[in-house]
């Protein structure tokens, strides 16, 4: 993918932290702070191309580069796109647009995960970065800095010097989807990445912490397709429920649900910052 693949693009506009000039979508190996892919980096056009390229990944950084440039979703493309060059919302119209999937973020030798549901449209599909721009990600960064996993309580965007540690970041789905509901399909195709995360985490993983159901579901599709093992009946999503999977080697692994950190939940008092705390705090015993 480079930047005369054939995507139409705005801009470009100044990054709201560098000032350095982007175009909208940003193309790959342009300067766009924290991004780990190349105009060389391979690039996966349907779910085949993202399972080779997902096992053929030995690195964390690799795969989310990998990750990053995915347009194996035709909707979720299209959505994501549209999205960077004429859906902006207002308050950022002078702003360049990421309008990729989102990589992952946080410690490369995490021994804690979590996982949420996908991109939103304005935040990471603007910022680049998981969880950053929008209120969700207010909510979850103050939390991770209050309980020390994470050096700031805020998440702007990526260059902003934030740095996690002991946990990492990733979503179900990498893109943006339209009204915020990624179909089965594209769950399944996301799904892959997903494994693939967890494999390159290894045995040092211990802990895998969901924000919602679908967050929940699919570490369960990643991890039954990955041969781990998985209780039968299939444990539910709830706050604070937890279930124990273990990997092929038998290593066993925490899985924790937590409600969504959406501005439904929170607003309305579902979940509450000491709630998300609790669960946070409990992820390190």
């Amino acid at each position: 993918m480079s930047p005369d693949d054939g995507v139409v693009r705005a801009g470009p506009d100044p990054h709201p932290l560098t000032g350095e000039p982007f175009l909208s979508p940003v193309p790959p190996g342009t300067g766009w702070p924290g991004d780990p892919a190349q105009p060389t980096t391979p690039v996966a056009h349907d779910a085949d191309e993202v399972r080779a390229l997902a096992a053929s990944a030995t690195t964390l950084e690799d795969l989310d580069a990998r990750v990053s440039v995915c347009r194996a979703c035709t909707r979720l493309v299209e959505w994501r796109e549209t999205v960077a060059r004429e859906g902006r919302r207002a308050s950022f119209a002078g702003q360049p647009y990421w309008g990729r999937p989102g990589p992952s973020f946080g410690d490369p030798d995490a021994d804690a995960l979590i996982v949420g549901l996908a991109p939103a449209a304005n935040g990471t599909n603007r910022t680049g970065r998981m969880f950053t721009g929008d209120a969700s990600g207010d909510f979850l960064y103050a939390a991770l800095h209050r309980t020390g996993y994470a050096t700031q309580p805020t998440s702007v965007g990526a260059g902003d010097g934030l740095e996690l540690r002991g946990i990492r970041i990733v979503a179900a789905v990498r893109c943006a989807p339209p009204a915020n509901a990624p179909t089965p399909s594209e769950r399944a195709t996301c799904a892959t990445w997903l494994g693939r995360d967890l494999e390159l985490l290894g045995e040092r993983l211990r802990v895998i912490m969901t924000l919602g159901e679908i967050g929940w579901k699919g570490v369960l599709a990643a991890t039954s397709a990955l041969r781990w093992d998985v209780p039968r009946p299939r444990p539910r999503f709830g706050h604070a429920a937890e279930a124990e999977l273990r990997t092929p080697a038998g290593v066993a692994v925490r899985l924790v649900g937590c409600y969504h950190v959406s501005p439904h939940n929170t607003y309305t008092g579902r979940l509450t910052p000491a709630m998300l705390d609790d669960v946070l705090l409990d992820l390190r015993t």
